[in-house]
């Protein structure tokens, strides 16, 4: 798009705050007020889901919440750019339920950059799978859409199947953790025809929320025993402990 038709673009759809809607200086970003009530990630982390911890961002050696120390994770480390909650929870159910995927570039932009401690020499990066009956019905895998804007953003490949979904699972929005560790238990494979590209390989697992942990957890699994050699997770918001 040359400058000219640009600035006609522009002049007719000013770029607007992508919680809010109001006028903004640039495109898919956040106006002051919203910029500062979204709940961005920053100091000291779970090294495990990324959810924020209590103390100086200066602690020797990893640390983990309460919930990584008590669950057994599949994977390595894990990041998330925002918190669940007020405007982060707003943005991922705008996605996920709203069909605004304007909101895919900036989230895409904040996951790269917490995503940074995680990245390894090859990495591979894939969304949490989508069963395609949840497909036909929402149209598009959030996770999916993720999944390739950070890869663009971190100059990674991206395999948006390398992992399906065996069978359709409930809902997990009203389980309790138990439950959902229960129904993710061997719905997730590698795609037989993509299994190739994990041996070896350390997978980047994207997703937009973690609550539980139980699906990327049924996704690392899944990643492992088809022959990667680590997995770690990077999900846009993380959620509060779980019941």
């Amino acid at each position: 798009m040359n400058a000219h038709l640009q600035s006609a673009v522009r002049l007719i759809y000013p770029p607007r705050c992508t919680v809010c809607g109001v006028q903004v200086d640039s495109d898919f970003g956040l106006c002051g007020p919203c910029w500062r009530d979204t709940p961005f990630i920053s100091g000291l982390v779970c090294d495990d889901c990324g959810i924020p911890l209590m103390g100086g961002a200066g602690a020797d050696g990893p640390v983990r919440c309460d919930d990584c120390m008590s669950i057994a994770r599949p994977w390595a480390r894990g990041r998330a750019a925002l918190q669940y909650d007020g405007n982060g929870r707003a943005l991922c159910l705008a996605l996920k339920h709203g069909d605004r995927q304007d909101v895919v570039r900036p989230a895409a932009l904040w996951m790269a950059r917490a995503a940074q401690p995680l990245l390894a020499p090859h990495m591979l990066i894939a969304p949490a799978p989508l069963h395609w009956m949840r497909m036909l019905k929402r149209r598009f895998n959030q996770s999916a859409l993720l999944a390739r804007a950070v890869g663009r953003e971190l100059g990674l490949p991206v395999c948006p199947d390398l992992l399906t979904r065996l069978h359709a699972t409930p809902s997990l929005g009203g389980l309790g953790r138990a439950a959902r560790f229960e129904a993710l238990e061997g719905s997730i494979r590698a795609h037989p025809r993509r299994q190739n590209r994990l041996a070896g390989r350390h997978v980047l697992l994207v997703d937009d929320v973690m609550a539980t942990g139980a699906t990327l957890g049924a996704a690392a699994t899944a990643c492992l025993d088809a022959g990667a050699a680590e997995v770690s997770v990077l999900t846009l918001a993380r959620a509060g402990k779980a019941p």
